[in-house]
């Protein structure tokens, strides 16, 4: 009989065996759970406490007792175990248990039991026969299930089958396929460079006839590159968002496991899986776990990690061109991974991911604020105008901390001054009241200040000055704060000239009004030795020197085994010439000091009354115009910014403080 109703049934799908196994009912696997632990109890039981006797209450006896009751006529029968354990019953049918004391030897029990006619059995201990199966039958039991467990746990994991215990050689991927991430390239802020090229490899894989009539061939690998927090994992989110096609994300230290093989056989189970749902992306996050370069300095010639590495290098070449796989990769240390992946056919473009400048910082800050109430008066082109060198995760963690400060006031909405308390606290540290200065300290402090806030605002070539302050918060005894008009990318001599003169007019201050130094330059000095050093070695900002680079000091790229790249004589001549900087840049320093002492001595005493100056009392005092004294930097007339170090300069963009430690993009700290 036909129908024209009648419709074919849908064939399984072989690549999904899961879904055509039935679905478990809740609770029908959960007694199955129980077998073990309450048949191990039972074992237990059985051999520990074989219980009673018929129910006949049995009496404990003492050897004396015991031998009372025998001279009394009143025991009937009588067990005796080689260890001396003594059972039996009395006359009365009662039950007892007795010991027979070994190192008493007592040689007239056996005659005394024979004299009163008790029966005596001798017996050697054993456990009962169901028992002494069980005992035999309980491990292979146990070891039976754990297999029969493991061999379900695989069937799960891997479709059917013993392979790959447990999964340990499956691959971890995440697979974003018809449930990708929310994230999409509107919501990155800035990178429209990078982000373009990204998306180029994502137009390719979903309109691959269109490169294809132009003779184009699509990239094998993607590699982006930048600083930590720059939002390169959060770029490869927005591909999956924009995707059409796969996305299998994973991190590169996923692949590495304690046993040998288990890498290489997660790259291939990935490649294999990304070939099956071609066109398909890879996303590998932190590849440099597993990328790192081979031979001298790199991983042994049988590490697990250089297998990993063979087998990707294999994969990537791509020994099956109809298979439409991109292989996208993150990290922020390109300089250590392997030539042999970063060669044509495998990660052929290379994607830069910088710190964001002034706009891009004001676009990442306006996405991070959209789900916060900010206040009227709060204008984010100026906090990220006070926030140079920040990346994209330290703006988010900047919104939030103005967040947590406005929820410290009891507030809902942030306003202008929480965002410098945040960038203080993320800079500088906590305003720790505790830590409260002697008098004669105070007065040290503020000189040192005001030598650094007068030289830099009376520099030619220096950057504005935003605030000085003397309060201390976290290691920092005393912080001047300079915020440049513009962000530079070139950095002539006189700019680097006039900084270190900033950054010693604190100890010149001091030598000045308190005859003598004292140990708040510390930082100070190790900040301007840096930075000549860079100015004689690199830069070639030295006569003597001539205009030779060296470059850094300690292992490269090419060779993770270099040390000094000149000689001891060349090492003398530099020196030479760092010593002649520094001294020229205190003479500097010194010379604008004491053509305005009056002014210096105004600064100090403003520093002890207020204990906090911003630019536009530091330019009355010193009579200069306000535009010079950065007053468009700052974010409010009691706004606090401190500018971080500048990479490519290797100096600051303008933090001189006295107190401790130095932290890389941030600012320079020494504590007396």
């Amino acid at each position: 009989m036909t129908s024209a109703n009648r419709t074919t049934p849908p064939r399984p799908d072989p690549s999904n065996q899961r879904s055509l196994l039935p679905a478990p009912t809740p609770g029908s696997a959960r007694w199955r759970l129980w077998i073990l632990p309450i048949g191990f109890a039972l074992a237990l039981l059985l051999l520990f406490h074989p219980g009673s006797k018929g129910g006949t209450p049995t009496r404990t006896l003492n050897y004396t007792g015991f031998v009372n009751e025998v001279t009394a006529n009143k025991v009937s029968t009588a067990t005796i175990t080689s260890a001396g354990a003594v059972t039996g019953t009395l006359r009365g049918g009662a039950h007892y248990t007795s010991q027979i004391p070994t190192a008493l030897n007592d040689t007239r029990l056996s005659p005394l039991l024979r004299a009163h006619k008790v029966q005596v059995t001798g017996t050697i201990p054993s456990t009962s026969s169901f028992v002494g199966v069980l005992g035999f039958l309980l491990p292979l039991v146990l070891i039976v299930g754990v297999f029969v467990w493991i061999g379900r746990k695989s069937r799960k994991q891997l479709g059917g089958g013993f392979g790959g215990i447990m999964g340990i050689g499956k691959s971890k991927a995440k697979v974003y396929d018809e449930e990708r991430p929310t994230t999409r390239f509107a919501d990155i802020a800035g990178y429209e460079g990078s982000k373009a090229e990204v998306m180029e490899v994502v137009d390719f894989l979903k309109h691959p006839d269109r490169y294809a009539a132009a003779g184009a061939v699509g990239p094998k690998g993607v590699l982006m590159v930048g600083p930590p927090g720059t939002g390169k994992t959060h770029l490869a989110r927005a591909v999956a968002g924009e995707a059409g096609v796969p996305f299998f994300a994973l991190s590169g230290s996923s692949f590495v496991e304690m046993f040998v093989g288990v890498g290489a056989s997660r790259v291939r189970d990935l490649f294999t899986d990304a070939r099956k749902r071609s066109p398909s992306i890879i996303f590998i996050d932190e590849i440099d776990a597993i990328g790192g370069r081979r031979g001298p300095g790199g991983f042994g010639s049988n590490d697990e990690r250089e297998q990993t590495l063979n087998q990707l290098l294999s994969d990537m070449d791509g020994f099956e061109p109809g298979a439409a796989v991109v292989v996208m990769a993150a990290t922020n240390r390109a300089e250590i991974l392997d030539t042999a992946l970063l060669r044509p056919g495998r990660f052929d473009r290379t994607v830069e991911i910088p710190l964001p400048n002034q706009k891009e910082r004001t676009a990442i800050l306006a996405i991070h604020s959209k789900t916060k109430k900010l206040g009227p008066h709060v204008d984010l082109d100026a906090v990220s105008r006070g926030t140079p060198g920040f990346s994209g995760a330290d703006l988010a963690n900047l919104v939030n901390e103005a967040a947590i400060n406005a929820v410290r006031a009891r507030r809902s909405v942030i306003s202008a001054a929480d965002f410098d308390a945040a960038r203080e606290r993320l800079l500088i540290g906590r305003r720790d009241a505790s830590n409260a200065l002697l008098p004669e300290e105070k007065h040290a402090v503020a000189v040192h200040e005001a030598g650094h806030a007068l030289v830099a605002i009376l520099s030619e070539h220096t950057d504005p000055v935003a605030k000085v302050t003397i309060l201390p918060r976290g290691a920092a005894l005393g912080v001047t704060e300079q915020l440049p008009i513009s962000e530079r990318h070139l950095y002539p001599e006189s700019y680097l000239t006039d900084t270190l003169a900033v950054r010693l007019g604190g100890r010149a201050a001091e030598i000045l009004v308190l005859g003598e130094p004292s140990t708040g330059a510390s930082n100070d000095l190790a900040g301007a030795t840096d930075l000549a050093t860079r100015m004689v070695r690199e830069w070639g900002f030295s006569t003597e020197v001539g205009p030779i680079g060296y470059g850094p000091e300690g292992p490269s790229r090419d060779n993770p085994f270099a040390g000094r790249p000149y000689a001891e004589e060349t090492q003398r001549a530099i020196d030479t010439e760092v010593a002649r900087l520094l001294r020229e840049a205190e003479v500097q320093a010194t010379d604008v000091l004491r053509s305005h002492l009056e002014t210096l001595d105004q600064v100090v005493e403003l520093l002890l009354e207020r204990e906090t100056i911003d630019g536009a009392d530091l330019a009355a005092i010193a009579g200069i115009p306000k535009r010079l004294a950065g007053q468009e930097q700052v974010v409010a007339p009691q706004a606090v910014t401190v500018a971080s170090a500048n990479p490519e300069a290797g100096a600051e963009a303008g933090v001189v403080s006295s107190a401790a430690a130095t932290k890389p993009g941030g600012p320079r700290r020494s504590r007396p």
